[in-house]
């Protein structure tokens, strides 16, 4: 696969998104509204994230509020996300280290970053790509398309990653995500998605 195509196909898939779709780590006041919001994303409709986290942020102020609340609370909040059990605990514990080591606001270190609780390579690079960061988030949309369009024959996150940052110009590193992820989001229908990419392969 030469760059140049599949930049290409890159800007095809972001012409067939819809604009105004709101992904789950966009739009929040404070850094660390973004961090959780993308931790409960995982294996989660967006939509669902979003409301959630909501109603999450709206009950708990500060990374020491969540910190300090009851695991029970917290589970009842965001009890529609995945895992909810998991993330309770995982949520709890990160923003615990955020209040007391970096007075509420997540580090912009890819390294510090992922050893947080429930912080994963995934979303501590979707955080930073909202940052400014070229930082490539690999999700189940990201993996699916990249292999797809032979953009990528990689096993794991990482691999998927490292290909793509290959393949493309750094600038477009931190926008990748976003444009497959809303291309996905666009197009719900498996088979519909796949027509599409199907034509997305063809160009040359």
């Amino acid at each position: 696969m030469h760059s140049q195509k599949a930049l290409k196909q890159l800007k095809e898939l972001e012409k067939l998104s819809k604009e105004g779709i709101r992904l789950a780590a966009e739009e929040w006041s404070k850094p660390w509204q973004t961090l959780i919001s993308t931790m409960l994303s995982a294996r989660t409709r967006d939509e669902t994230t979003i409301r959630v986290s909501n109603l999450l942020f709206s009950r708990y102020k500060t990374t020491k509020a969540l910190g300090n609340a009851s695991l029970i609370s917290i589970q009842k909040i965001i009890r529609p996300v995945n895992f909810f059990r998991n993330k309770s605990k995982s949520i709890k514990n990160c923003c615990k280290i955020l209040a007391s080591l970096y007075k509420g606001n997540p580090p912009r270190d890819f390294d510090k970053l992922v050893k947080l609780p429930g912080v994963g390579r995934k979303t501590a690079n979707v955080f930073l790509s909202e940052f400014g960061g070229d930082h490539i988030g690999v999700d189940t949309h990201v993996d699916y398309i990249s292999h797809y369009l032979s953009w990528t024959r990689g096993k794991n996150q990482e691999q998927v990653e490292n290909d793509l940052k290959k393949l493309f110009p750094r600038i477009y590193w931190g926008r990748l995500n976003r444009i497959l992820v809303r291309f996905g989001k666009t197009h719900i229908s498996r088979r519909k998605e796949n027509e599409l990419l199907d034509g997305i392969k063809r160009i040359k």
